[in-house]
């Protein structure tokens, strides 16, 4: 996928006028796009639509118009743009209640290299987690971690021919599995690999 660059923004003025259908057009591309993976994780795969929208939203909400910080936004949000053989994720753990949130991001130390996602006829991959910075001290882990999945050419080609894709994570205290994603989500993955 191509990565983003200031002649692919809208100046605020365009902006402001088409944010409300951006907006709605982003909140469907998104529904194949967060995958539940139980009833505290989520992956949010990510992709050149969704950083275009950060990118906007950052600018729109600084008031950004200068060439320097349109870049500085850029190369915040490109790194998350899959290259064509990866998925680019953000994993979240929500817990509403913030006593059980401390307590569990302090049992769930490491859930992030545990999270797996799995095509038809392949090996589990797991992520390349945090690139940008470390999330996790020897207490807790965080409630949000980056990841990266990488696929050899064999996964994204028979990923392009429909295989089923499976997920799940397998931390000692917090293990799921979801055997296949939808239909759409598949396909909406499928997108980003070339």
């Amino acid at each position: 996928m191509q990565k983003l660059t200031k002649e692919d923004l809208y100046s605020l003025e365009e902006y402001s006028a088409m944010r409300a259908e951006f907006r709605a057009k982003m909140i469907e591309h998104k529904k194949n796009r967060v995958l539940r993976l139980g009833e505290h994780a989520t992956v949010h795969f990510e992709d050149r639509t969704l950083m275009h929208y950060q990118v906007q939203e950052m600018l729109r909400a600084e008031k950004v118009f200068e060439a320097q910080g349109i870049q500085e936004e850029l190369d915040a949000y490109n790194p998350l743009i899959p290259d064509g053989s990866n998925w680019k994720a953000t994993f979240m753990l929500e817990y509403d209640d913030e006593e059980i949130r401390r307590r569990r991001l302090g049992e769930l130390i490491g859930i992030e290299k545990t999270v797996w996602v799995a095509v038809d006829g392949f090996d589990k991959v797991y992520p390349i987690c945090n690139e940008d910075l470390e999330r996790e001290t020897e207490d807790k882990t965080s409630s949000v971690h980056f990841m990266r999945f990488e696929l050899n050419d064999d996964m994204v080609a028979a990923i392009k021919a429909g295989s089923a894709i499976a997920a799940g994570i397998e931390h000692e205290k917090y293990s799921v599995t979801v055997d296949a994603i939808s239909d759409a989500m598949r396909a909406s993955l499928a997108e980003d690999l070339s």
